[in-house]
């Protein structure tokens, strides 16, 4: 499956989660975004999603954020610990969306994912609450960030 993937501020490409999800037979792309030009990044998602057309989005903190104001179509997104309120002026998102979040999470709040769900009007098994902080990098992360990209991808029965 292709994804684009998005990663958070002070973070490169190619870290822990998207070798995770290539190492699992996904086609990423990964481009590198600005970290203090939040628009100059959303400019290199939104034309890399425009080439690509991939079947879902990961945004990973930052990169969530990023990923909620891109102009997505029916392209499913897939959060982990989205920093929507820090960054960017989405403040809801489009159903189906997946939410990977960890209850620990020092750097973005829990409150936040619960409040983007409520918001959003997104069922509660919208948000899948993983992990021990905010990298959701552990194994079990990698494998319920691995089963949400699945799920997203798969076409919806109609």
């Amino acid at each position: 499956m292709k994804i684009l993937y998005l990663h958070g501020w002070k973070s490169v490409p190619n870290g822990v989660k998207p070798s995770f999800l290539i190492h699992h037979g996904h086609d990423l792309v990964q481009p590198a975004l600005p970290d203090e030009d939040f628009n100059g990044a959303i400019r290199i998602a939104q034309a890399e999603l425009d080439r690509h057309r991939p079947q879902v989005v990961v945004g990973s903190s930052r990169g969530g954020a990023l990923a909620m104001g891109l102009s997505a179509g029916s392209i499913p997104l897939v959060l982990l610990c989205p920093a929507w309120k820090r960054w960017g002026q989405a403040r809801t998102v489009k159903p189906g969306t997946l939410i990977l979040h960890a209850v620990a999470d020092d750097v973005v709040p829990y409150a936040d994912s619960l409040e983007l769900l409520r918001s959003s009007g997104l069922p509660e098994s919208s948000l899948i609450t993983i992990g021990n902080d905010h990298r959701l990098a552990d194994p079990t992360s990698l494998q319920a960030l691995l089963a949400a990209v699945e799920r997203a991808g798969s076409p919806q029965p109609g």
